[in-house]
């Protein structure tokens, strides 16, 4: 199975201790205003956080916690540029959990999976748009916006294939035609061909990937990836482009739980999702950061 997850560029070696990693989270979440901060500041300093690696201890990350609890932050970190981004990352479920529960009766707190990732990919773009303003270094700058277009190549445009090839052999079953191993072998690989296009060399073995995705094992849902990561594509520019009004609009969002259908929810922060506008608008960001990039790498 080929490796799509070669970076363009090599990863900048630079450790970033917890404590700095803190400090940049607190500046790059800034235009979220003091009250936001003075939660996230709360989770750092009230442990929160189970930071490091440890034997027996999960892989991975992820924030959880029931209604009268902390949203607690499960993290690996080993002071790395991803880490920093995993660690805002994470923080943003933990603040959209902490604003439903503050705001709504344990019924209506628990948010729905379609707006699951809105806040925490608002905080990793919110980073690095922080980042790529306070870097001169353009191998340092070159990197971050690689990073970037690998979070909307995993997120926009691979979720969307998966989406694509759940319909298709759902339909497949709705027509009666048998799901062997073959037919969705079949499907898959043709749907990397037709994603990744002609300068990609698609080796058969890919077709075989369907098998291991978990997702395909649970109900239909993984559309919602990419439309969240447009949403909060949109989210953070008006945050960092208005200014008060636009935080403002977005607290009402995060405080909204699941008090409202998720659509709605998201047009209380400015995100009419009944149009194809936030989609293409974030299309055009990934469009603007390839010229860029390639702009750098001359």
């Amino acid at each position: 199975m080929y490796d799509i997850y070669t970076p363009i560029i090599a990863g900048v070696s630079k450790n970033i201790p917890f404590e700095e990693a803190k400090e940049t989270v607190l500046k790059a979440l800034a235009p979220l205003g003091e009250d936001y901060l003075k939660v996230v500041r709360e989770g750092f300093e009230n442990r929160w956080i189970d930071v490091y690696e440890n034997e027996g201890k999960r892989s991975g990350a992820y924030s959880t916690g029931s209604y009268d609890s902390y949203p607690y932050i499960l993290l690996n970190y080993t002071g790395n540029m991803d880490n920093l981004f995993t660690l805002i990352h994470e923080m943003g479920h933990s603040m959209h959990t902490w604003h439903s529960n503050h705001a709504q009766p344990p019924m209506y707190a628990h948010y729905r999976i379609f707006v699951a990732e809105v806040a925490s990919t608002c905080n990793e773009i919110l980073l690095m748009e922080y980042l790529l303003a306070h870097t001169a270094d353009k191998k340092e700058r070159a990197y971050l916006l690689n990073h970037y277009l690998d979070s909307f190549k995993g997120t926009v445009y691979r979720q969307t294939m998966f989406a694509e090839y759940e319909m298709i052999t759902n339909q497949m079953a709705e027509n009666g035609q048998s799901l062997t191993a073959e037919a969705l072998t079949k499907v898959y690989y043709d749907l990397n061909c037709k994603y990744y296009g002609p300068d990609m060399v698609s080796d058969p073995e890919i077709g075989v990937e369907w098998a291991r995705i978990p997702h395909f094992y649970y109900n239909f849902y993984v559309y919602q990836y990419a439309t969240s990561f447009s949403a909060a594509v949109a989210i953070a520019r008006n945050i960092l482009e208005e200014g008060a009004p636009a935080v403002e609009r977005y607290k009402k969002f995060l405080s909204g739980g699941c008090s409202m259908p998720p659509v709605e929810l998201l047009k209380i922060a400015g995100v009419d999702l009944t149009t194809a506008q936030p989609i293409q608008d974030a299309l055009d960001v990934f469009g603007q950061v390839i010229e860029e990039l390639e702009e750098l790498t001359k």
